[in-house]
């Protein structure tokens, strides 16, 4: 079956956590906490959908300005559909809503720091998180 992909069609927060529980995702998503997985899917600025049939099998989750730099906060593809296409097809969609010249930005999960060498993407060495204001000093 093939995929469609899908600029900004609604997900529920329930498609959302299905889709996070079949990727290494999970363990760093709130996926008890359904209040906050919907107000991460509704304040997305620009989100990209995988689908197979009425299945989600793909998201690329972005917090843009579209003109200067997209800051890409989730790439979930599930575990099956894998190895075939789909998150390069995401990042390309994403890439197609932005002005050009707008850098993609984002953090990796521990287990995909081989996959965004591997299509093009470039380290950077100083970016830095701050969990929560508790932690500002």
């Amino acid at each position: 079956m093939n995929i469609k992909y899908c600029v900004n069609k609604e997900i529920s927060p329930e498609q959302f956590i299905c889709l996070l529980k079949e990727t290494t995702l999970a363990a760093r998503r709130p996926i008890d906490d359904p209040v906050c997985i919907e107000g991460m899917l509704r304040n997305a600025d620009l989100t990209i959908s995988a689908w197979r049939g009425d299945k989600l099998t793909g998201v690329a989750r972005s917090i843009t300005d579209f003109h200067y730099c997209c800051y890409l906060s989730d790439l979930a593809v599930s575990k099956q559909s894998q190895s075939q296409g789909i998150g390069r097809a995401l990042i390309q969609q994403t890439f197609a809503q932005l002005e050009k010249g707008c850098s993609l930005i984002l953090l990796s999960a521990p287990q995909a720091v081989e996959y965004y060498p591997h299509i093009g993407f470039e380290k950077h060495e100083s970016a830095w998180t701050l969990p929560d204001s508790s932690e500002l000093k």
